[in-house]
């Protein structure tokens, strides 16, 4: 059970099953798959470590070591056995593809535990993590589905599932006022996994299905937010690691959005980052102009984060111009 209070919102002791409820309806439907399933064990035993690690955290908080560990321990599975290893970093500078060589292995590592903190720092708000994610899944099992990829889409499409049935308890919709269950750090640092695996694995050879800065540009939002945190806390002399509310969809609830907004504002952000991603994938935009141009607003994010006040400040003016626009009768149009 999450109990309130300190940083956190809810108002009443609520289950940290979701995640386990994932894990498990993932599981047992792997098992009515008519596929050979010998290529992904690496991903399958990963999982279950973090899946551990990440229930023993939600019954009782752990240090933070405890999870790095794991997920140090849990890269090292899908990239040493797995194979999951950025060699090829595409053309981020020119047209020429930047190869890692003895780099490729560490940078995989390095590359796996971010995602895997940025997908359970995602997890801040009643169903923004599970509409974030399901969105991203969503996207790659149309991508896979249209590839031809037939086993990926059906580890996708089981994904899939198990967040729709997942958030139908999570997210807020109209007429409920609060999640019944939480995604916990088991749902979320194995969901992590699953979206480092097949951003690797669709990035590479021998699937190569997008460019590695496409891949970027899918998960963008959840990725810059990490980044800009993390360093503020390092800058700050704090822990990367620590816990606070400085996150973007903090700054949106403090500005005086509702949860469900905020979510949804997350969510269309998020999109429309995929969307640019993806059209610059499908218009063939050389990658070092999508990898400056996520940069330049990689900077803009980073600026608005440190400067949040006058951020929130502008939130408040044009949600309150948006609910006076909303509450005006047809005959204030003269006044």
């Amino acid at each position: 059970m999450d109990q309130p209070g300190g940083r956190k919102d809810h108002l009443q002791a609520t289950p940290l099953i979701g995640g386990v409820a994932i894990f498990c309806a993932f599981l047992l439907l792997l098992l009515t798959l008519d596929t050979s399933l010998g290529p992904w064990r690496s991903f399958f035993l990963a999982s279950a470590v973090l899946f551990i690690v990440g229930l023993l955290d939600d019954f009782q908080e752990t240090p933070p070591w405890s999870r790095f560990a794991a997920q140090i321990g849990a890269s090292l599975i899908i990239v040493l056995w797995g194979g999951a290893v950025l060699h090829n970093l595409g053309g981020l500078f020119s047209n020429q593809d930047v190869i890692l060589g003895a780099f490729a292995v560490p940078f995989s590592i390095f590359c796996c535990v971010g995602v895997i903190n940025a997908t359970n720092m995602l997890d801040g708000l009643d169903g923004l993590a599970g509409v974030v994610l399901l969105t991203f899944f969503g996207t790659l099992l149309l991508l896979a589905w249209h590839a031809g990829l037939e086993q990926d889409t059906k580890i996708l499409l089981l994904i899939c599932g198990a967040l729709v049935g997942f958030l139908l308890f999570n997210f807020r919709f109209v007429g409920s006022r609060a999640a019944t269950v939480f995604l916990g750090d088991a749902g979320s640092m194995f969901l992590g996994l699953a979206v480092t695996w097949f951003l690797i694995r669709f990035t590479q050879e021998p699937v190569s299905l997008l460019r590695p800065m496409t891949a970027i540009w899918l998960f963008a939002l959840p990725i810059m937010d990490t980044v800009a945190i993390m360093t503020r806390r390092a800058v700050r002399g704090r822990s990367p690691f620590a816990p606070d509310r400085e996150h973007f969809h903090h700054i949106l609830l403090v500005a005086g959005f509702s949860v469900r907004t905020t979510v949804l504002i997350v969510l269309g952000i998020s999109l429309l980052m995929a969307l640019l991603g993806l059209a610059g994938e499908w218009a063939g935009v050389p990658e070092f102009i999508m990898f400056y141009v996520f940069l330049l607003l990689f900077a803009v994010y980073y600026w608005s984060m440190n400067h949040a006040w006058k951020v929130m400040r502008a939130l408040r003016s044009v949600r309150e111009h948006a609910l006076q626009e909303l509450h005006k009768q047809p005959g204030d149009a003269g006044v």
